[in-house]
């Protein structure tokens, strides 16, 4: 480790994200591209960010704040981590960039693409890194399988695309400051689970990881609870008829080990599979085989299709690949990343902001 570069990190908060963060930051694995120091932590309890760095950082002695303002102005901080809840992030990323530091912050990056657009023309102004933390672009899965669809063009032409997160959360019996019950935070499936539906679209029918993409046309239901949208379903249809469905629900709970993707292609289709949407196991390749004399067949059987398993070895909870790079791009000089690019961020917003006009989900102020 001695060989390798160095970031210090502040992070807001000490919630279950920010906890999952710095978990991985502290892995040392021998292969480390970057060592990972837990400048500061911000929290609104001394006495809980005690804890936090008792039970996820204790090899550190990062300094505590009770004020994010702190973790701005400490001259030591490289770049913030924001995980906060959705409704704080354009705040809290307005403000440190107002303080010129660097910026990773928590998906989904906004309420909306307005603040998006705002926040990064701020970025360029202040000429601070700024990226939004969607880890599961930056994992080496989703890269892989990006290089099969497009570049070697696995199962052909992709044609249709499923992806589902299901993570059943009871909100009735939640209380009402329950950032799950807030509009005002971004409280609804969309927001934390359909964006990962979403991105498994993207991956599939967008080569350029949604960097200049024309906007899909979008037809868009949602269902409320308690006045907060709690079942997403969106059809997006890109040229050549190609189709993208995404749904996201906190009123169920798919089993574990399922098939929660599945890419169609003229050659085949793919499945991915794991424990949640968000953090993908493995992924299958189903390549067809020519047929007994070309005949068509009503019913598919198995050894009709080749298939390979790409499997990816498991490093701590999946965020580690998204802090190395995010490190590397800021002790790089750069300001955008280009896994996770400024245009990507604002596209995801507009189709999502598209979704939520179609199915009546307005957030407050907007």
């Amino acid at each position: 480790m001695s060989n390798v570069p160095t970031i210090r990190w502040g992070i807001l908060t000490t919630g279950l994200i920010a906890s999952w963060f710095v978990s991985d930051l502290m892995i040392d694995p021998p292969d480390a591209k970057v060592k990972h120091i837990i400048q500061c932590i911000g929290t609104s309890s001394l006495e809980k960010g005690q804890k936090f760095v008792k039970e996820y950082c204790p090899s550190q002695n990062p300094q505590l704040y009770d004020s994010y303002e702190k973790v701005y102005n400490d001259p030591n901080v490289d770049i913030v981590y924001i995980g906060t809840p959705h409704g704080y992030h354009y705040r809290d990323c307005m403000q440190a960039i107002a303080a010129g530091k660097n910026v990773l912050c928590e998906k989904a990056f906004t309420l909306n693409a307005k603040q998006a657009r705002e926040i990064f023309a701020a970025a360029k102004e202040k000429n601070v890194y700024i990226a939004e933390a969607m880890w599961l672009r930056h994992r080496p899965l989703y890269r892989k399988l990006l290089e099969l669809l497009h570049q070697d063009k696995v199962i052909g032409d992709i044609t249709r695309v499923f992806a589902d997160f299901a993570s059943e959360i009871d909100i009735p019996s939640l209380p009402v400051t329950s950032r799950y019950r807030d509009l005002s935070l971004g409280a609804g499936s969309l927001l934390d689970l359909g964006i990962y539906s979403l991105t498994w679209l993207a991956v599939a029918l967008e080569e350029k990881g949604s960097a200049n993409t024309e906007m899909p046309r979008i037809v868009a239901s949602q269902s409320q609870e308690e006045g907060i949208e709690v079942a997403t379903t969106a059809v997006l249809q890109y040229p050549g008829g190609r189709q993208g469905i995404a749904t996201s629900t906190t009123k169920a709970k798919g089993p574990p080990g399922r098939v929660f993707v599945v890419i169609h292609g003229t050659n085949g289709h793919v499945e991915v599979s794991g424990d949640a949407t968000s953090v993908p196991e493995f992924f299958t390749v189903y390549e067809k085989q020519e047929r007994y004399g070309g005949a068509s067949k009503v019913f598919f059987e198995k050894d009709e299709y080749e298939h390979t398993e790409y499997r990816f070895p498991v490093v701590g909870l999946g965020f580690v690949w998204e802090a190395d790079n995010t490190a590397l791009d800021v002790l790089a000089g750069r300001k955008e990343s280009s896994i996770m690019p400024w245009a990507a961020t604002v596209h995801m917003m507009d189709i999502m902001d598209e979704i939520r006009r179609q199915g009546g989900t307005v957030y407050p102020g907007e």
